[in-house]
């Protein structure tokens, strides 16, 4: 029995020379030093022999058993060291290689058509003028020659928060803030910022947009001031041989008003889908400010006059690019806003 015990050790000592990975050497660990492995059961045929045999043979069954943990050990500290060395190779970084580039983000494309804007007007002398989201009724209508009464009232859709205070239903509402400021000085200033309308939410409307009004008060101002500006807006927009055509319309804080059209930035003119055939595009509503406007605001009409205009962002941004509805700006919808980086 005792050579059948040297057998086992030489073959044990053989099956774990061979072993490569730590799945197979726990494997190796179950078959033999385990409590129900192998060199336990040698421990089991001690009690079989006869008694004078049992003490020498029991010490060779205990060497054995001692031989083999150890090696276990030493070849468990090698697998480890391999398994470690695979690891940190895996996980290794060549510091001479060159940097991943970091994801930059990109700006709304809302944030770039009005910067863009506002940089236009400034280089014309115009100064940014912020007024408040929430405004006072009496400076977002009445002032602006919109009486209780008025049915223009009925166009802004308006949201109340109190009975005499709504989120602005336009940018419009810092006319008189900037005049009154500014009184009895030139007022060249432009009002950038969201505004607010009760509406239905479709391709065409939000319940929120920005707009940009623009207004201009001096003793010497005319009604060609009022075309040359827009002129030279339009061509630092949209190229140096764009045009405006300007049609008459009403706007209560206006007298006389017009619509400002610039020719088709798709047909060029020609008539397309999307100017109706008729070869323009709506981009904003001006006229001459209306005397009463002047008046509350602090000047005399008989002494100075005023040009003001105002026009939707969103309704530029979907102008430029060709956009056809009006929800994707406001969506977030990063494989749209990808496309403005």
């Amino acid at each position: 029995m005792l050579d059948q015990l040297h057998d086992y050790r030489r073959i044990a000592l053989e099956e774990l020379a061979v072993v490569a990975d730590a799945a197979t050497l726990e494997a190796w660990y179950r078959a033999h030093l385990a409590p129900s492995g192998k060199a336990t059961g040698w421990k089991r045929n001690i009690g079989k022999l006869p008694v004078a045999e049992r003490k020498g043979f029991g010490q060779s069954v205990n060497e054995v058993t001692a031989e083999l943990e150890k090696a276990f050990q030493l070849h468990k500290r090698r697998i480890d060291l391999l398994e470690l060395e695979k690891r940190i190779l895996a996980e290794a970084t060549d510091v001479t290689l060159p940097a991943r580039g970091v994801a930059r983000g990109g700006h709304h494309p809302v944030t770039l058509a009005l910067r863009e804007v506002i940089g236009v007007f400034e280089q014309m002398g115009f100064v940014v003028y912020e007024s408040p989201h929430v405004e006072l009724d009496e400076l977002n209508f009445e002032l602006l020659n919109m009486p209780p009464d008025h049915p223009a009232r009925d166009m802004q859709d308006t949201f109340y928060v109190d009975d005499d205070v709504v989120l602005r239903t336009h940018t419009s509402s810092g006319q008189v803030r900037a005049m009154r400021q500014l009184c009895p000085g030139p007022v060249r200033v432009i009002l950038p910022g969201l505004c607010y309308r009760h509406e239905n939410i479709t391709p065409r409307s939000e319940i929120q947009f920005h707009q940009i009004e623009g207004l201009l008060v001096g003793p010497e101002v005319r009604l060609s001031d009022l075309k040359g500006v827009l002129l030279k807006f339009a061509r630092a927009l949209f190229g140096p041989n764009q045009a405006i055509r300007m049609r008459g319309s009403y706007f209560p804080f206006t007298e006389p008003s017009c619509e400002v059209d610039i020719r088709c930035t798709l047909c060029g003119g020609n008539g397309c889908r999307v100017c109706k055939q008729s070869g323009w595009l709506e981009l904003l509503g001006a006229g001459l400010v209306h005397p009463v406007v002047l008046r509350n605001g602090g000047y005399d009409p008989t002494q100075v006059r005023g040009i003001a205009f105002g026009m939707g962002i969103e309704r530029l941004v979907l102008l430029r690019h060709g956009i056809d509805d009006i929800r994707l700006i406001f969506q977030n919808d990063l494989r749209f806003l990808r496309q403005f980086a």
